[in-house]
């Protein structure tokens, strides 16, 4: 129902009570006191639910996603408590909690693992009902979380809501891009649910400078310039059948589907005398397609006991082909072809059951199974002994975990996880095989010194890890690109190779942290962290002799380096300004500070952290309602420091300064339509990073500059 309905009907409500009082005979029955009725909004029932969990966990919910207007998941991400994006701004990349590398963060899609091959930055906003941010990882969810995990829960139908429809048109550096965006409730019975559907076709240009000094080969200067071109559309839905007994059935179809296309050129300039040049045109093809079914099937057994069962089933194929075809013959710049072609299979297949006790215990237990199967085509990037790879892994686990309530002051959760991972890749004739098993148990509690008060303290020791991937366990010999079969290559531009002898990384975590959750809204939270990791993957750089050729080249491989430790603070204060000021403006505040702190024992230091993480990340954003205009305005500043890592005795890394300012205003013309003017990356940046070699006196360092751009984006929203 409409809220201005909901307004009208209190009021009616609110009027007609006293009149039918004043009329009604002495002899009418005493009124029923039904007690205080409180009506909540979007905003205090995210907050409710991160209160009352035992485990630590952030909800963000449907109004503080859209409240700046992103056109992409990461860039809503990037914002949140801890929260870390790889890449140069406006680029998308990798998403990372506490600033740990690939692999530590646990990502999942309506509470299952994601599927092969899915990013996160192909979702837009529009198509997720909620995300929540859990610190420290419980058995339900999963222990492959280091870092923590993330669950993203998609859009769910709510019969009563009229249609969304968003038309977004942007601008980047002279390059126009074009978003829909639907989001259709179901109105039907007994089924309800909604279909979400996203389009979009964009254009932008990408301009880098690569400095080389080098003792492997000439120093160097490249600068390379494209345009690029991607269409594709995602649709999802959530479909919702609920019969007698508590017996329902949900069914989340997925599909994604795109294309991109990029040419551009490469000019490399000689610094040594005499100074040469050389020119590369470039070309890059891809197509990535996936469909996936999830559903869910719940059955009260009992008014104590509910049975819970999960499957999944998904294809996915990638297809992507990248030619450099050098102008002149003077060895700058090489011919080269690399190609990607692969389809992965996934299936997987839980059941949970809960059963809730006298005593306040709630038991729940389950088992999982999940099987992907990944079959890739030769490539001509591929070393010639490498052949088609096959490889699959299949992963068991069960677990169960107790959560209850001490007493009004305290509230626990003990659970315990056992996980089997078995992958196998045949490259050629060669069969590799890695399998591993984890125990893993977790302990969290919830202390309120005052229940009728609205402070809070949590503690968690757990037990986590990270397991490697298919690729770092099979993944069959791969040549650089500016280096191909023949001849060799430099260590900055290495060959990379999997090991079938990889352990899983295993971690011991404590985490404490304070809440306090203030009377009008708002919350302002501390929470401290540290991890002791034992058996460290890095990828290390080596000169190995090829069998096939016995040609010597520079190969990367992943390898156990030994043991680290990570710790940090994260800071996070969420608040309207006249709550601390009474003579402010009610402006909405939302900001954060983390900082961390790790060291990798094996590698001498200084600067011998874990890899991807900055010392700090901090935001800090703020939204404002003008007093007399149907205007909203806000903004947000992210802020990373530039620093430097020591990723072995003769690899380095750097990467510099990240700061990405967005603002956003929202006119609102009516309850069904309003305006939204969006500007990304408002003060842009260079983007720098930095690899280095160094061994036996030689070295090479290679520092590439990124240019990114404004984006300016215009959006038009209506509810049908």
């Amino acid at each position: 129902m409409p809220l201005s309905r909901v307004f009208a009907a209190s009021a009616a409500v609110c009027l007609a009570v006293p009149v039918a009082l004043a009329q009604t005979p002495s002899t009418t029955p005493a009124v029923t006191d039904l007690g205080q009725v409180e009506i909540r909004g979007n905003r205090n029932n995210d907050t409710e639910v991160r209160r009352e969990s035992t485990a630590s966990k952030i909800v963000i919910g449907r109004e503080e996603i859209e409240k700046q207007g992103d056109a992409t998941l990461g860039d809503v991400l990037k914002r949140l408590p801890g929260v870390t994006v790889q890449g140069a701004p406006g680029r998308g990349g990798a998403i990372r909690m506490r600033g740990l590398g690939g692999g530590y963060t646990q990502i999942l899609l309506d509470g299952e693992r994601m599927p092969p091959g899915f990013s996160v930055d192909s979702l837009t906003p529009e198509q997720v009902e909620r995300i929540e941010i859990l610190r420290a990882p419980t058995a339900e969810t999963g222990a492959q979380a280091i870092a923590g995990t993330i669950n993203i829960v998609l859009r769910e139908g709510q019969r009563a809501n009229p249609d969304d429809l968003k038309i977004t048109r942007s601008q980047e550096h002279g390059q126009g891009s074009n978003q829909l965006n639907w989001v259709h409730n179901l109105k039907t019975e007994p089924l309800s649910g909604t279909f979400t559907l996203s389009a979009m076709d964009s254009r932008r240009a990408d301009d880098s400078v690569t400095e080389i000094a080098s003792d492997f080969r000439d120093p160097q200067v490249r600068m390379a310039q494209s345009e690029s071109h991607r269409q594709g559309v995602h649709a999802n839905a959530r479909l919702q059948w609920k019969g007698e007994q508590g017996k329902s059935l949900t069914l989340t179809p997925f599909l994604i589907y795109s294309e991109y296309a990029a040419q551009g050129r490469t000019d490399a300039r000689r610094l040594t005398s005499p100074a040469i040049t050389d020119t590369a045109l470039t070309d890059n093809q891809s197509r990535y397609a996936a469909a996936r079914l999830n559903g869910q099937w719940s059955q009260r057994l009992s008014a104590d006991d509910r049975l819970e069962v999960r499957f999944g089933l998904g294809q996915s194929h990638y297809d992507q082909q990248i030619t450099q075809t050098a102008v002149s013959t003077t060895a700058l710049l090489a011919n080269s072809l690399d190609e990607q072609r692969f389809t992965d299979r996934s299936t997987s297949l839980n059941g949970k059951w809960t059963r809730v006790l006298e005593n306040g215990h709630q038991l729940v237990s389950g088992l999982e199974h999940e099987g992907v199967r990944r079959v890739e085509e030769a490539s001509a990037g591929a070393g010639d002994d490498s052949g088609n790879l096959k490889a699959s892994t299949a992963r068991w686990a069960a677990y169960t975990q107790d959560e209850f309530k001490i007493n009004p002051n305290w509230s626990a959760y003990a659970g315990v996880r056992y996980e089997s991972i078995l992958t196998e890749g045949q490259v050629s004739e060669t069969l590799k095989r890695n399998q591993s098993q984890v125990w893993t148990p977790l302990l969290h509690a919830l202390w309120k010194p005052d229940p009728a008060q609205r402070d809070q303290i949590r503690m968690s020791l757990t037990r986590s890890y990270k397991t490697p991937t298919l690729y770092n366990l099979v993944a069959p010999l791969r040549y650089s690109r500016d280096y191909p079969i023949s001849g060799n290559n430099v260590p900055t531009q290495p060959d990379r190779l999997g090991n079938p002898d990889l352990r899983p990384e295993l971690a011991t975590g404590i985490d404490l942290g304070f809440e306090r959750y203030l009377e009008g809204g708002g919350v302002l939270s501390a929470n401290v962290f540290r991890r002791n990791i034992k058996d460290l993957i890095r990828y290390q750089t080596s000169l190995q002799t090829m069998n096939w050729s016995n040609q010597t080249r520079w190969v990367s491989t992943p390898q156990n380096v030994g043991d680290a430790v990570t710790q940090g603070i994260e800071l996070e204060a969420k608040f309207r300004l006249n709550q601390a000021w009474a003579e402010a403006w009610p402006v909405d505040i939302r900001s954060n500070v983390s900082f961390f702190h790790s060291k990798v024992k094996e590698v001498p230091g200084p600067d011998n952290r874990l890899d991807q993480q900055p010392s700090m990340t901090a935001n800090l954003g703020a939204d404002y309602r003008l007093r007399g205009l149907p205007l909203t305005v806000g903004g947000n500043v992210n802020w990373n420091p530039d620093y430097d890592t020591r990723r072995s005795q003769e690899q380095f890394s750097y990467q510099g300064v990240k700061r990405v300012v967005d603002v956003y205003g929202l006119w609102r013309y009516s309850a069904a339509t309003a305006l939204r003017l969006t500007v990304s990356n408002l003060l842009p940046r260079h983007y720098e990073t930095a690899t280095t070699f160094s061994s036996g006196g030689a070295s090479e360092t290679a520092r590439t500059t990124d240019r990114n751009w404004r984006n300016v984006q215009l959006r038009v929203e209506m509810k049908i």
